[in-house]
This record gives structure tokens, C-alpha cells and sequence, in this order.
């Protein structure tokens, strides 16, 4: 069991949860790094820090997720006074000189170097020039899906679609048509349904619509769970390859995780590493 939350601990699940919890104490911290000694609250004999929150934000990066930024200080300011309490109460009870605190001290102190050194090593190794080229690596030669921009008539009978296309083919406008024939939400617009892609509409009507040429409207009606469609293709195009605002975290969450991936090899290689607890794993993972 052991081993495999190890192996876990070494995917790009681990280093994006880490990512996100150093993302959102930098956050905390606004665009001025504040006094890190800075007293925020005190607790007894305790005070509270700045950094203390910045550490704080950390360990509680998912749950910060699901409140609105501007509270952010006020919840950990929160969780930290009830943690300074309990954590005296725990002192008063000689809790510290206990084996088992020593030991959860040792592990504390072997994450907390961890994550220091990911931010620093790693997470911060990765500069803007090296994002942006990856960008324009990655993005070079896009061919995006296709995509169509149509317009369609609905109607609730065969022959009333068939009467349009005949409409349609002595020269009638389809958009007026559609404002004045059409059952669907997009009547009103003239039938205009935007752009889309495949697989966004359902089978019959999206085989219909992309066999058609810009310009054309179909000669038979299209039957769907909704109706009868006489269905128009406006234009055609290929998805254009996302900004680089838009593609700059994903971009960047790759390059630390092969950053990561790199050093772990790295020391690997220079450490050595003996896992004395396998043959104990594999017996228990029989025995289930």
C-alpha cells in the first residue's frame, strides 16, 4: 500500500496539487510581498504571523478553492487561532515530549524541505521565456477540428420543412423564414446557431450539417428527436490554436512536472534508495 501511494506522490496529480497550493499562498500574499513577521493575531503566549498564513494557505489550498478570495485571510485567521489553541492546550499536556510527536516532527520537517525546494528548484525554475517558447513550439503548425457556422429551420411536420426548402429554392431569405416558421429558440435570430464543432449537436442533424459546402441548405428535410430541420452552413472554418493567456497555466504545469521529473531522476541517481518494507507489501498484498 505503501508503494503505491508513493507512486502516486510521483504523478502529474501530485505535482498540479502542489502547484495549486504554492499558487494560492503566493495569492494570499497580493502583489506586494507583506512583512512575513508581521503579527496578524495572538493567542495566549502565541502570535500569529503573516507567514503564518502564507504556510497556512498551503495546507488548506483545496478548501480555499471553494471561498471567494477576499475572505481568504479571514478563514485562515480562523483556522489558525483555534489550531494556536488547541496546539497550547497540547503543550499544557506535555504532548511535545511524546515518540509519536517526535516522529510526526521528523516527517513535518522532511515535507516542509520538500515543498521549499519544489517551489524553489523547480516550480520557480521554470521562466517566462521558456513558457512562451513552448507556446510557439506546441502551437507552430496547429491544425485545429473543423468547424461550421449554420443556421436551421425546426419545424413539427415533414411537409411543412419540405414547403420551406422549395421556399428556399425560389429564393426565399432563410433568416426570414426562420423568424417567421421556426419553432426553435433560434427563430428569433434568424435560426443563426454559431459556430460549433463535432460532436456538439445530435448525430443526424450534425451528418447533415457538415455534408454540406458553405453557402448550401439541405434538399431534404432532417428529422431529430426535436422535429424536422432544413438546416443552412453559413461558413466553415478550422478552430483557431488558443491564445497564449489562455494556454500559459496547462503549458506551464507541463514544463514543472518534466522539471520534476528531471531532478527526481537526478537524485536518484546520485542517492541511493532501498525499499526495505517491498517484501512486507507484497506478503500483505497477498493475503488480501
Amino acid at each position: 500500500m505503501l508503494r503505491k501511494f508513493t507512486r502516486i506522490l510521483g504523478s502529474s496529480i501530485a505535482v498540479a496539487a502542489l502547484t495549486v497550493s504554492l499558487n494560492v499562498a503566493q495569492a494570499l500574499e497580493g502583489e506586494t510581498a507583506p512583512d512575513l513577521d508581521k503579527p496578524v493575531a495572538k493567542v495566549g503566549s502565541s502570535v500569529i504571523t503573516e507567514a503564518d498564513l502564507a504556510y497556512a494557505a498551503q495546507d488548506y489550498a483545496q478548501q480555499l478553492q471553494r471561498v471567494p478570495p477576499t475572505e481568504w485571510r479571514k478563514v485562515l485567521t480562523d483556522v489558525l487561532v483555534e489550531m494556536n489553541l488547541l496546539a497550547e492546550a497540547g503543550a499544557e499536556k506535555n504532548l511535545a515530549e511524546t515518540d509519536d510527536f517526535k516522529r510526526l516532527m521528523a516527517f513535518e520537517r522532511t515535507r516542509a524541505l520538500r515543498n521549499a525546494y519544489f517551489q524553489k528548484y523547480i516550480q520557480s525554475a521554470i521562466t517566462e521565456d521558456e513558457v512562451k517558447a513552448a507556446y510557439e513550439a506546441e502551437y507552430a503548425n496547429y491544425q485545429g477540428a473543423p468547424e461550421i457556422k449554420a443556421a436551421h429551420i425546426l419545424v413539427e411536420k415533414e411537409d411543412e420543412a419540405r414547403d420551406i426548402i422549395k421556399q428556399l429554392e425560389d429564393g426565399a431569405d432563410f433568416a426570414e423564414l426562420a423568424k417567421e416558421k421556426s419553432t426553435g429558440p433560434s427563430g428569433p435570430n434568424g435560426g443563426d446557431l454559431g459556430f460549433f464543432g463535432k460532436g456538439q449537436m445530435v448525430p443526424e442533424f450534425e451528418i447533415a450539417a457538415f455534408a454540406l459546402k458553405p453557402g448550401e441548405f439541405t434538399k431534404e428535410p432532417v428529422h431529430t428527436q426535436f422535429g424536422y430541420h432544413v438546416i443552412l452552413n453559413k461558413e466553415a472554418r478550422t478552430q483557431s490554436a488558443p491564445t497564449f493567456e489562455a494556454a500559459e497555466g496547462q503549458i506551464r504545469q507541463k514544463l514543472v512536472f518534466a522539471k520534476f521529473r528531471e531532478v527526481l531522476d537526478e537524485l536518484k541517481a546520485r542517492n541511493t534508495v532501498e525499499i526495505l518494507a517491498a517484501d512486507a507489501d507484497a506478503k500483505a498484498e497477498e493475503s488480501k
